[in-house]
């Protein structure tokens, strides 16, 4: 391994990372962003109204896809057996915005963060995409990990 870089081989090629001596644990990962849109916007997608049709179950099913297909997207990502998806949504009416969060588990050699990244920022996506007829400037902000747990390196909670 060069230098201590895990997805570095001695002569300094990428590779992937061998989790084949790992023992299996149960992992948890979950990602958090909101989607910010105007009044009007969050006023059409609660009513169902927006062209595009019903945006929040579109979006969940999406951030499902993506995070069982994050190792097609992301090269050193390892194809995992994931047990459970899901993507949660608070509409926030004050704030016209969505928050938005994907857990991801599984009991595998490794953790699912990058699932449950991806999930998020695609459902996240999503919103935009179906939103985007009736307005332009949607902001999507703050994806982060807020919890995960598993493996040698424990829990991990978000202040």
């Amino acid at each position: 391994m060069a230098d201590g870089f895990s997805h570095m081989d001695d002569d300094g090629n990428a590779r992937m990372v061998d989790v084949s001596a790992k023992n299996d644990s149960q992992r948890t990962a979950i990602v958090r962003c909101t989607v910010r849109l105007a009044p009007e916007t969050l006023r059409l997608l609660k009513e169902n109204a927006l062209p595009k049709g019903d945006v929040l179950t579109t979006a969940k099913i999406a951030g499902i896809q993506a995070a069982k297909r994050t190792a097609d997207l992301i090269p050193m990502c390892h194809p995992l057996p994931i047990s459970y998806v899901d993507v949660r949504f608070t509409v926030l009416d004050e704030a016209s915005a969505i928050d938005l969060e994907c857990e991801v588990r599984t009991t595998y050699k490794t953790g699912v963060e990058m699932e449950a990244l991806v999930g998020c920022q695609i459902a996240a996506a999503t919103i935009y995409d179906m939103c985007k007829a009736v307005q332009k400037d949607v902001v999507i902000d703050g994806a982060r990990l807020v919890f995960k747990s598993g493996g040698k390196s424990g829990t991990f909670r978000a202040e």
